[in-house]
């Protein structure tokens, strides 16, 4: 590298966004990530001995996918291209794939390739590299927000090790915005920038998780804002919202509004109202809450209000709420919209909640005897040689019976008769209510 190189690279990096300039240079310097990165996990000693195998790393923009990549850099003794794979094609695999092979032969050095964006090469590109990766010719690092077992060729998947990238947590977006706004040399601190509180937080929850999208946000309101009297730059939650392009609406995750808006999303279903409970989720989903936390209180209003009467809702509420920690937002409000209006659309039933309420405060206030000796476990029934003959019922098996039911006692003594599950007319309930009527006539 010539003077001309180091002076353009100098200048490159002084005009450079803020969200570039801050990316961090050492493994020390990463925010969050603690799940694979924190101190003694599998890719922190991998970095920290040099010893990076083939990685494929996938996540959310903005959750430092890159930033790791520069930090292998910075930290490796191999050979170190970067290539993106919306620009680059075979020809420029080529021409890595020779330095590898002249590095190795000449100098016995490795070659690491990061390969950004990994999924918009296509099947006949990422074949290319396959042999390299194989024959250790090149250590390949792919970055991708998609996921890759669907994105990328299951080869150079089994040849690699997969770590995914999460959506910076509230504690780490504030450390990316506290060493925004005191980094001197690199961030904003010549600044004097005064952050109000509010106006962090929102920055924290309109972002989503997304470090560069904070950075711009924040970037752009400093660069955009006057000093006051006191030579400082005082930045307020009205600057945020214009500067991160988002309204403001009163949703603290931590207060009345949190709560508030939860309840009235639980309701809105219980109560069958599909629009209100859209409403309520899209305030969850605009305020930044956590679409775990919503997919639970969707599962449990299925169980909880949906109940017999439409058991598949309880099917379709738990099978989104896998498929949001799987997709990730924000295509995740998509299941999420689907399993609530599913919830609110379907008929109601509480009564399997009412049951079991009922039968835990029997069983904490009543005396409710013994299981009945002809339904007990058959080898503790052997054990049982002093009970009377009286009581020694014998297990009828239900299947010998016709329509699998035959009439014995399944409640111990003291509770016989007691009835916890009183199905409605609602929905399916209605053919069991009819079912069980049918058989306590027979």
């Amino acid at each position: 590298m010539d003077l001309f190189d180091m002076m353009r690279e100098q200048n490159i990096k002084k005009d450079a966004p803020l969200a570039e300039r801050l990316k961090p240079q050492r493994l020390e310097d990463f925010v969050g990530q603690e799940h694979i990165l924190g101190k003694g996990k599998l890719l922190w000693r991998a970095i920290k001995a040099d010893r990076i195998t083939s990685l494929i790393l996938y996540g959310p923009s903005g959750t430092g996918k890159t930033s790791l990549a520069r930090i292998i850099a910075n930290t490796t003794k191999s050979n170190f291209v970067q290539l993106n794979a919306v620009t680059s094609g075979i020809k420029d695999l080529k021409e890595v794939v020779k330095q590898a092979e002249n590095a190795l032969g000449m100098y016995n050095q490795k070659t690491i390739l990061f390969l950004d964006e990994i999924h918009r090469f296509n099947k006949a590109q990422q074949d290319g590299l396959l042999p390299y990766v194989e024959n250790g010719t090149l250590t390949l690092i792919g970055a991708t927000t998609e996921n890759p077992f669907f994105e990328v060729n299951k080869a150079l998947i089994s040849r690699s090790m997969l770590f995914e990238l999460k959506s910076l947590n509230e504690e780490a977006m504030k450390k990316v915005i506290h060493r925004a706004i005191t980094d001197v040399e690199n961030g904003l601190g010549m600044f004097l920038v005064d952050l109000e509180e509010e106006a962090i937080n929102f920055l924290c929850s309109g972002a989503n998780g997304d470090a560069r999208k904070v950075l711009n946000a924040l970037e752009l309101a400093v660069l955009t804002t006057e000093k006051n009297e006191k030579g400082k730059i005082h930045i307020s939650l009205e600057i945020v919202e214009q500067s991160l392009q988002k309204r403001h609406i009163h949703y603290d995750k931590n207060r009345d509004a949190h709560y508030d808006v939860i309840s009235a999303f639980i309701k809105s279903m219980r109560g069958s109202d599909p629009d209100a409970a859209l409403h309520y989720l899209a305030r969850m989903i605009y305020g930044g809450e956590d679409p775990v936390f919503i997919a639970r209180r969707i599962v449990i209003a299925a169980a909880e209000d949906v109940g017999n009467a439409d058991p598949n809702a309880l099917v379709i509420a738990n099978s989104a709420a896998q498929a949001v920690q799987f997709i990730g937002m924000p295509e995740g409000r998509i299941i999420l919209a689907q399993a609530a209006v599913y919830v609110a659309t379907a008929p109601k039933s509480n009564r399997s909640y009412v049951g079991i309420n009922q039968a835990l405060r029997d069983i904490e206030n009543k005396d409710i005897g013994g299981v009945p000796t002809h339904i007990r476990d058959m080898t503790a029934r052997k054990m049982e040689t002093n009970h009377s003959k009286k009581n020694d019922h014998v297990y009828l098996y239900p299947h010998d019976y016709k329509d699998g039911y035959v009439k014995q006692q399944y409640l111990p003594d003291p509770l016989v008769g007691m009835k916890y599950y009183d199905p409605t007319e609602n929905g399916y309930e209605k053919e069991i209510q009819a079912r069980m009527n049918y058989l306590k006539d027979e």
